[in-house]
């Protein structure tokens, strides 16, 4: 099977990759000029470089299969709605046209569980026909495209899985996020101020999310023009202090992990888990 991936040197691409070169599978991956993969690869792909917006038609005539997971702006601070429209909807959507017309009929798209913005707070388990309620601009552009690659799956009768993928993390991840500060200020042997810790999450290894795509692939019950939304998580929600504190502990950190020395955010959301389903 030969795959067309996007995003292919961001953090969950770079994962990604490794799982499905690891698994057999020929792969054409995208890139932005000048980005790098965040973790070695066992091997390298077919790499072409280009921006979203960039024609691609010849190589994705090669193809069987278009994974997505390019994402513009995926972690704080986002860049501005107009922007994140742009590249998140409108160019994504250019692509999915490109892809059609290549003779492409499978889509597999990374979604965001931010999508739901302040819904999910609203549900013990969010489930995947929750209202979509973003109050950022990412996440707003991510629920924007969900709506219209549902849509265009239908009018164009293709098999279209989209799966919003919750609190990942893991090697290669963005160097301001939970776990690779926590991570740099225990090796460093620093203190590690946070809020109390009680928000309640699904955290999900970056290695699991990655399976889950690989095992996507086979397009099992995903008939044409029925499309299929999943939330990607591990079931099994928890603390964020509990997380911290495991993975200080794990780490044989040195500095304390100062719990409540910083406020929460303003609109905090405590409890966002999905309902997760085989």
């Amino acid at each position: 099977m030969k795959l067309f991936v996007t995003g292919g040197t961001g953090f969950i691409g770079s994962h990604f990759l490794n799982a499905a070169l690891k698994n057999g599978h020929e792969v054409v991956a995208q890139h932005r000029p000048g980005s790098k993969p965040r973790i070695p690869l066992s091997h390298e792909p077919e790499w072409i470089e280009g921006q979203l917006n960039s024609n691609f038609i010849k190589q994705l005539k090669e193809c069987d299969i278009l994974v997505h997971l390019a994402a513009h702006t995926p972690n704080p601070p986002y860049d501005s709605l107009e922007k994140c429209l742009y590249w998140n909807l409108n160019m994504s959507l250019n692509l999915l046209n490109q892809a059609y017309e290549a003779g492409i009929k499978k889509y597999l798209i990374a979604g965001s569980c931010f999508e739901y913005g302040s819904s999910g707070e609203r549900y013990e388990l969010i489930p995947v026909d929750a209202p979509l309620e973003p109050t950022m601009t990412y996440p707003a552009s991510k629920a924007a495209a969900s709506v219209a690659f549902h849509s265009w799956a239908v009018e164009k009768n293709v098999s279209l899985q989209i799966l919003r993928i919750f609190q990942v993390f893991g090697e290669g991840e963005s160097e301001s996020r939970l776990w690779p500060s926590l991570r740099k200020a225990a090796i460093s042997g620093e203190n590690y101020p946070m809020t109390e810790g009680e928000q309640i999450r699904d955290f999900i290894p970056v290695e699991e999310v990655a399976t889950t795509f690989i095992s996507s692939l086979s397009f099992d019950g995903v008939d044409l023009g029925n499309p299929i939304i999943k939330n990607v998580g591990t079931g099994s929600p928890q603390s964020v202090r509990k997380f911290s504190e495991y993975w200080w502990k794990k780490w044989n950190a040195k500095g304390e992990l100062q719990i409540g020395k910083i406020p929460y955010r303003n609109n905090e959301i405590m409890r966002f888990v999905p309902l997760v389903e085989d």
